[in-house]
């Protein structure tokens, strides 16, 4: 049974992420180790769900999982070699470092969603077409776009952090 199986999903990169989150919930309560008469084999169910979860969550994980179930999955550890990409993908970076406000970060969690919206129609298009080289390229930059949202939420959490200390505040 593939992961859009076991969340009862179609097998496709648009899918309802609440309908997953519920299944998974239904699932991890369902095969839950405590619950189980054979908690080593509820053990590895469990583990199973949480793998196929963590796998379709993420778009940029679904894309290279889609990829797998067409055993097309290879080499998306590679460097990207879009020049272009690569040079887009520094200032974004540089951005990233240099952003000092929320409003700054908010900003540029805009331009990365539209690159990663941009991202997943190119995506589909490869998919449909069994463009696999191109497929395995915007899984790549995917990816990369996933990690910069990560860190736009770090860096989010720092200011926050920065904002609400005060040398005034009682400890």
């Amino acid at each position: 049974m593939n992961h859009f199986e076991l969340f009862n999903l179609p097998a496709a990169l648009d899918i309802d992420l609440a309908a997953l989150k519920a299944q998974f919930l239904k699932l991890q309560q369902q095969f839950h180790p405590d619950k189980a008469d054979d908690k080593d084999q509820a053990l590895i169910k469990s583990s199973e769900i949480n793998q196929a979860y963590k796998a379709l969550s993420a778009v940029d994980s679904r894309a290279a999982y889609l990829l797998s179930l067409k055993k097309q999955d290879y080499h998306l550890d590679q460097s990207i070699s879009d020049f272009e990409f690569l040079q887009d993908a520094l200032e974004i970076r540089e951005q990233l470092e240099d952003a000092r406000s929320s409003d700054e970060l908010t900003s540029l969690r805009t331009e990365v969603k539209q690159w990663m919206d941009g991202l997943v129609r190119e995506f589909k298009i490869d998919y449909e077409d069994e463009d696999w080289g191109e497929a395995r390229d915007t899984v790549r930059k995917l990816r990369f776009f996933q990690k910069v949202m990560a860190d736009i939420d770090k860096a989010e959490d720092r200011l926050l952090d920065d904002d609400s200390f005060d040398l005034d505040d009682d400890f």
